[in-house]
């Protein structure tokens, strides 16, 4: 019979440690995951909050040069509202015209280089 270790399966003692490795392993494993997991959705988040302040800074530009465009144009004439025939029976590439100038006056009155009721006349102006 031997005098050092033991033939056969390991005693308690083994089990603990084997058990013990395995578990720390499979700790180190996850934990490394869970990291991994998190600094990429920081780095996700950060991303997406500076795409978010370049799109925010340039309608913030947008703004104030529609704004500053406003300011500037109040004291001239406001500019000429494009002619439109009004048929009833209008070709398509005109109903297209007629949709492109009714967005450019929408876009006007958003940026608040028209008014309420500048707007307003225009588009029956154009719409007539």
């Amino acid at each position: 019979m031997p005098l050092f270790g033991r033939i056969g399966r390991p005693g308690l003692l083994g089990l603990a440690a084997r058990t013990a490795i395995v578990a720390g392993t499979a700790t180190a494993v996850t934990g490394g995951i869970r990291r991994r997991r998190r600094n990429r959705y920081e780095t996700e988040q950060q991303s997406l909050a500076y795409e978010e302040q370049q799109r925010q800074d340039q309608v913030d530009a947008a703004a104030a040069k529609a704004a500053q465009d406003a300011s500037g144009t109040a004291n001239a004439q406001p500019a000429p509202i494009p002619q439109v025939p009004s048929s009833a029976a209008a070709v398509p590439s005109e109903q297209g015209a007629l949709l492109d100038q009714l967005k450019q006056l929408a876009d006007l009155h958003s940026a608040g280089a028209l008014t309420d009721d500048e707007f307003a006349a225009a588009k029956a102006k154009l719409l007539g």
